[in-house]
C-alpha cells in the first residue's frame, strides 16, 4: 500500500473540490494513483447525487451573467434544499459558474458539474431553467439581480446609434427598466405580446360583472377595464417607478434626450420557485 502525502491530497482538492477526507480516502481506495482517484470521486458524486435526487429543492438563487460586449445575457435559477445553501459562498459560486457555462452554450451537459457540486455541498441541487437574450445591432443586455437573489431579471434594449449605449441616459434608463421589471413583475413586453386566450377570459368576466348594464355601455366599461388591465401586465404600459405616465413615455423621453431610436425588444423575469408545480 503507498503512502498518501499532503501533497497528493492538496494536489487532488485543487483538480476536483473535493473535501480533504474524501480525497484521502480515494486515494487510499487506488492505492495513490491522482487519475484513478478522481475518476473514483466523480463515481461517488454521481452517487450520492442520485442518493440525494429525490429531496425537495424549494430554495435556491437567481444567477446571471452577461458577455464583455453587453450584447448577450443569461439567466438561471438553480435550486437547493435549504436557505442556509442558497446563502452559501460556495453554492453561490458555483451558480455564477453555470450562468457563464449557459451564457456561452445554453445546451451544454452539465450534469456532471452539478454531481460534483452535489457530494461537495452536500444537498440536492437543481439546474431548474436558464434563458438568454441578445442583441444583433446597436444596443445593450442588461441584467439585474435583486438582494437576497431571489429574483433576477434580463432586458434587451436596441438603439439606431452605437454610441449611445454609453450615455449616462441611456445607462440609467436600463438600470430603471430593470427595477421596473423587478418591482412590477409585468407578464409581458406589449398588448401584442399578451397571451389572448387569457386577454379574452378577462373580457369575458368584465362583461359578466356589468351583464346587467345596457349593451352599448357594457362594451365602454369593459374596454376601461382592459385598459386598465394593460397597464398592469404589460410593460410598456405600466405606470413607471421612478415618475409619473407609463414607461413607454419615459423611453420616449431618454429617446429624445440622446436623439435616437430606443426600443425594449424583450425581458425576461424569474423568481424562485414560480415555475415548481405544487
Amino acid at each position: 500500500m503507498a503512502e498518501i502525502t499532503v501533497a497528493q491530497i492538496s494536489k487532488l482538492r485543487q483538480q476536483t473540490g473535493a473535501g480533504m477526507m474524501d480525497c484521502k480516502k480515494a486515494l487510499t481506495e487506488t492505492d495513490g494513483d491522482v487519475e484513478a482517484a478522481v475518476e473514483w470521486l466523480r463515481k461517488k458524486g454521481a452517487a450520492t447525487a442520485e442518493k440525494k435526487s429525490s429531496r425537495t429543492t424549494s430554495e435556491g438563487i437567481i444567477a446571471r451573467n452577461l458577455t464583455p460586449d453587453g450584447k448577450k445575457g443569461t439567466l438561471v435559477e438553480i435550486n437547493c434544499e435549504t436557505d442556509f445553501v442558497a446563502k452559501n459562498e460556495k453554492f453561490q459560486e458555483f451558480c455564477d459558474e453555470i450562468a457563464a457555462m449557459y451564457c456561452e452554450d445554453p445546451g451544454a451537459d452539465l450534469e456532471e458539474k452539478r454531481t460534483t457540486a452535489v457530494a461537495e455541498i452536500g444537498e440536492n441541487i437543481q439546474l431548474s431553467r436558464n434563458e438568454s437574450l441578445s442583441i444583433e445591432g446597436s444596443g445593450a443586455v442588461a441584467a439585474y439581480i435583486h438582494h437576497g437573489a431571489k429574483v433576477g431579471v434580463l432586458v434587451a434594449v436596441a438603439t439606431g446609434k452605437d454610441e449611445t449605449t454609453e450615455s449616462e441616459a441611456f445607462k440609467e434608463l436600463l438600470s430603471d427598466i430593470t427595477l421596473q421589471i423587478t418591482a412590477a413583475s409585468p407578464e409581458a413586453l406589449d398588448r401584442d405580446a399578451l397571451d389572448q386566450e387569457k386577454l379574452e377570459k378577462e373580457r369575458e368576466i368584465a362583461r359578466e360583472q356589468f351583464k346587467d348594464k345596457p349593451a352599448q355601455a357594457i362594451e365602454k366599461i369593459v374596454e376601461g377595464k382592459i385598459e386598465k388591465y394593460y397597464s398592469e401586465v404589460c410593460l410598456v404600459d405600466q405606470d413607471f417607478v421612478k415618475g409619473e405616465g407609463p414607461v413607454k413615455d419615459h423611453v420616449t423621453a431618454v429617446a429624445k434626450e440622446v436623439n435616437d431610436e430606443i426600443t425594449i425588444k424583450a425581458f425576461i423575469r424569474y423568481q424562485v420557485g414560480e415555475n415548481q408545480e405544487d
